[in-house]
């Protein structure tokens, strides 16, 4: 999906190689086509969550898994630097991490269309944009327009200037430029038609430390002029009417960078992009419409939109490093080679429950590469943040541990081996000193000792088991007590952007143990029935965003999946927000909107983490605990599904969902099918999914909770 404001020529160029979405056939069969969705770049909306403290995601030029992205900056800024509802542009940076806080990270070397002898104070009105996968393009009240694109590892800005102009035009470059991560240094040489080097910058909340090489070549012949420190004029003749730059990316060298660059035109790398997000984006396929019901078609039109923008935000990272022969620098800052491709770019403490699950199961193909690359930190010496020689942008790695133990239970390879020295030492050093952090600490001290459960050692596998359960303690003592006055205050005694209420639920690996400290699986209910109804819980970040699932271990599961679905797609309230404890007026409505101003107030996005939930919750599934091999089942938000989970590049298996009795509002699930066995169950593993096949769900709209429903709960044995 295309969004622009205004016509002229933006409307033509970012037309270019797309189908009319009003002319697309759609096939009139009802019977399910298990085929991959061969257009979705189509449905994606690249400017929700745009504006304000609403996602804080932006309408750059992407390409899926990549960290090379050129991103527009405004004045005044969110924090990608880029807010939809400004006017004022500061020009054109890449490589931004999106949707992360800290007011945001990345957005390097930025470069400035100009008029006039004075580049500073030229300014850059907007007039119109358009934006799509791969796509950026803008106009400004000046006459000069932009339009970018981007490859894996090269993008191109063509800049047209307005004809008539003699008093000067040009570029201006400010390669200290950032978001408010720290400029460290840089260094850069010019020729009559190129500018190269490489940045260090600041990680995200500058913990750490980055360095990108790039490469730039121009069009024609410029002159370069010195402004100030890191800051350099490139100016162009006056005849010139139309200028191309090509910039190549690396974290590897110069000489990566330089070779990035190649002959495509713009329009072949645009339409290489667009097929490379269509083919990323349709590993995860909507069937058809109904096509028999008006009213129910343009719900289920806007329901597929939003899903593809979410979808879109969920894939573009981590970061693909390595180059294409396969050396890569690690953490350490070494120039190492391998043939398994390199990632980098994590926010694992916000997204480890939803987007880094949902890339296992379906993007197999890449994901052995992210698991051996979040190996890799363990072997490289791993910080909860970042080292000081990243080889790109990143946020923070806690909880890993539990990544790699998820990934191994789900079949793939993990050399435990190798590094569980590494990830004791970090497991040891665990903070336990707050409520919260004692809970996500005995998270992590469980996996270890499932780590070495799965190597054999019973020892030290018995002895973080124990160290686990110790949790128990504290919940007794700190989340036991609900008369307590400050149990729904944020922050309440020193935790991080949760309450007493919202952290409590953070046992995904011993609800069995839970549940016995609260007395009983009907006062377990009863608790989460205060919870939800008393509007407790917090869709805005991450500690309570498995709660609904919860449900699923009580005897009504039936209230998990009408959860799974308000939170995605219904009207719900909400108090709590990052800062604020309840008190302060309700938000009412979804939670997701297909528009700038897209999640609750502050509601960051984080790396895909919230972008992830609601892909789970509208595919039909949710991982019950990160780090076990079991998704729990609830009803799609579409009727027909199919997600490609093949691992090996050039398979083809799929896992085909059909829901019977569908409707936009039909949320219960009456019973299960798998491969036309009725299965007598409310979740299933993940070696059932990796069989492939097809999964139907029937679905109702009224609960259908039965004593021989065969549940799984979590118990630390």
């Amino acid at each position: 999906m295309i969004r622009s404001i205004k016509t002229g020529f933006i409307v033509t160029i970012a037309f270019i190689g797309f189908q009319n979405k009003a002319g697309a056939q759609r096939s009139q069969n009802k019977e399910p086509i298990p085929v991959l969705q061969m257009d979705p770049a189509r449905e994606v909306n690249v400017f929700l969550g745009t504006s304000g403290d609403h996602g804080q995601l932006s309408p750059a030029a992407s390409y899926p898994f990549s960290m090379l992205s050129i991103v527009p900056q405004t004045d005044p800024w969110i924090h990608t630097g880029y807010e939809h509802y400004a006017k004022k542009f500061l020009g054109f940076a890449h490589s931004v991490f999106e949707g992360v806080g800290c007011e945001g990270s990345g957005a390097n070397l930025l470069v400035k269309p100009f008029l006039g002898k004075d580049a500073p104070s030229c300014d850059l009105i907007k007039t119109g944009e358009a934006g799509s996968p791969g796509y950026y393009g803008v106009a400004f009240k000046n006459g000069i327009q932009a339009s970018f694109t981007v490859s894996q590892r090269e993008g191109i800005h063509e800049y047209l200037f307005p004809a008539g102009v003699s008093s000067g035009k040009g570029l201006f470059f400010d390669l200290s430029h950032t978001r408010s991560n720290r400029f460290y240094e840089e260094q850069h040489q010019t020729t009559a038609t190129s500018i190269s080097g490489w940045i260090q910058a600041g990680t995200t909340c500058s913990v750490g430390k980055y360095k990108v090489y790039y490469y730039i070549s121009l069009s024609e012949p410029v002159e370069w002029q010195n402004l100030a420190a890191h800051q350099i004029v490139a100016k162009l003749k006056d005849q010139t009417k139309k200028l191309a730059l090509r910039i190549g990316w690396s974290s590897t060298s110069a000489a990566y960078a330089k070779a990035a660059i190649d002959n495509k035109t713009f329009n072949q790398i645009r339409l290489g992009a667009t097929q490379a997000w269509n083919k990323a984006l349709g590993r995860i396929a909507v069937g058809p419409l109904s096509g028999t019901n008006k009213l129910a078609d343009t719900t289920m039109s806007a329901r597929k939109a939003l899903f593809y923008s979410l979808l879109y935000r969920v894939i573009q990272s981590p970061y693909l490093i390595s180059e294409k022969d396969g050396y890569y620098r690690n953490t350490k800052g070494e120039l190492v080679k391998s043939d398994t491709p390199r990632y980098n770019g994590w926010s694992v403490w916000d997204n480890y429950r939803t987007q880094l699950p949902l890339l296992g199961l379906a993007y197999g193909d890449r994901y052995q590469g992210m698991v051996t690359s979040l190996a890799d930190l363990y072997a490289n010496g791993k910080k909860d943040y970042a080292t000081q020689t990243e080889p790109s942008n990143t946020v923070r790695t806690e909880h890993t541990d539990i990544v790699l133990l998820d990934a191994y239970n789900k079949g793939y390879h993990v050399d435990f081996k190798s590094i569980v020295d590494s990830i004791k030492k970090d497991v040891d050093a665990l903070d336990f000193s707050h409520p919260d952090k004692a809970l996500e600490s005995s998270y992590d001290t469980w996996a270890m000792s499932e780590i070495y459960k799965s190597l054999g050692n019973s020892d030290l596998a018995s002895r973080y088991k124990e160290k686990a359960l110790g949790y128990q303690g504290v919940w007794q003592r700190e989340f036991a007590d609900l008369s307590k006055k400050d149990i729904d205050r944020m922050g309440a005694r020193g935790m991080y952007q949760g309450t007493i209420w919202q952290y409590r639920w953070l046992v995904p690996y011993d609800m069995k143990g839970m549940t016995d400290l609260i007395g009983s699986n009907g006062e377990l209910e009863k608790q989460l029935d205060r919870f939800f109804n008393g509007n407790y819980y917090s869709q805005a970040n991450e500690p309570d965003i498995a709660a609904p699932s919860l449900y699923n271990v009580t005897a009504h599961p039936s209230k998990a999946q009408a959860l799974m679905h308000q939170y995605a797609v219904d009207t719900v309230t909400q108090f709590y927000f990052n800062g604020n404890s309840r008190g302060i007026d309700p938000v009412i409505g979804p939670v997701y909107k297909n528009q700038p101003r897209a999640f609750l107030p502050t509601m960051d996005d984080d790396g895909g983490a919230m972008s992830g939930w609601f892909v789970f919750s509208a595919i039909g599934l949710f991982p019950a605990c990160v780090g076990t091999p079991v998704y729990y089942l609830h009803v799609p938000l579409f009727e027909d599904l199919t997600i490609d989970i093949s691992r090996v590049k050039g398979a083809d298996k799929r896992l085909h969902i059909l829901v019977h009795n569908f409707t936009p509002d039909n949320y219960y699930i009456q019973k299960v099918v798998l491969n036309g066995q009725e299965i007598h169950q409310n979740y299933l593993t993940d070696a059932q999914l990796r069989e492939g096949g097809e999964l139907e769900i029937y679905a109702s709209d009224m609960p259908h909770d039965s004593d021989g429903i065969n549940k799984w709960i979590s118990q630390i044995k």
